[in-house]
């Protein structure tokens, strides 16, 4: 078991990948802090590690609210001793009205929360995550990017705006925390059958399924096993670097 003695804390941690990477993280033997805006689908994974006899514990968080983060991170210290793993995976695809538009005509609102969630989620999570990482002698984070993080597709804007910006923020954040022994990293799923295209209707799923040289989506599962390989000593001599998790979409 590769992480036995650490402690992950998962954003968005209650559905898709980030519920898988809580399976991967706790088979693997680490603790858990599961954070999710859905009290309700972060209890239900808590529920799944505590039956395993895994260790885990909930915190019911917005990512775009700077003290959620601390109380996250004073909770994986309270209950665990410290915070060794963060995974930054809380994130939209559209904003709130799921209606995709061209660039000219996305409204300030829909703009404003994609990147409040998929950027200010994760840089708000770097500023309580890294303290504690250097308190506790280093670590490592892994920010959820997207194939939309080096290519672009038509009426996805922010989303498209964020992920790149995701990219940028984990180099930077890389470069001025690899002094104290923390490694940052993205990962960057291709279209992934996860309840965040769970509103798309089934003809647009096969679309995008063939648009992978794999020909299918990929799984929250095997985005998690990068996660976890990024998040133990396995991957010790990388850090600020994005690793696709694409089925080929952006070799292209």
């Amino acid at each position: 078991m590769q992480l036995t003695n650490k402690t992950a804390l998962v954003t968005g941690g209650g559905s898709g990948i980030g519920s898988a990477t809580v399976d991967a993280l706790a088979a693997e033997g680490a603790a858990l802090v599961v954070c999710d805006i859905d009290a309700g689908a972060g209890q239900a994974v808590v529920d799944r590690v505590l039956a395993r006899d895994g260790r885990a514990s909930l915190v019911v968080m917005d990512v775009t609210d700077p003290e959620a983060h601390m109380t996250a991170v004073a909770e994986a210290e309270r209950l665990f001793g410290g915070l060794d793993i963060a995974v930054n995976c809380a994130g939209i695809s559209v904003g709130p009205s799921k209606v995709q538009r061209v660039v000219h005509e996305t409204s300030i609102d829909e703009w404003r929360r994609v990147m409040a969630i998929n950027v200010d989620g994760i840089f708000l999570g770097l500023v309580a995550q890294v303290p504690a990482m250097i308190r506790r002698g280093g670590g490592s984070i892994v920010n959820i990017g997207s194939v939309m993080s080096v290519v672009a597709r038509t009426k996805l804007s922010p989303y498209v705006t964020s992920k790149h910006a995701v990219i940028g923020l984990t180099k930077a954040a890389a470069v001025d925390c690899a002094e104290h022994g923390i490694r940052v990293n993205a990962v960057g799923p291709g279209y992934i059958d996860s309840p965040l295209l769970a509103y798309k209707p089934a003809e647009v799923r096969d679309v995008y399924a063939k648009l992978h040289p794999l020909g299918r989506m990929g799984t929250p599962a095997e985005v998690a096993q990068a996660v976890v390989w990024l998040a133990s000593s396995r991957s010790s001599f990388c850090t600020g670097s994005f690793y696709a998790v694409d089925g080929g979409y952006s070799a292209l």
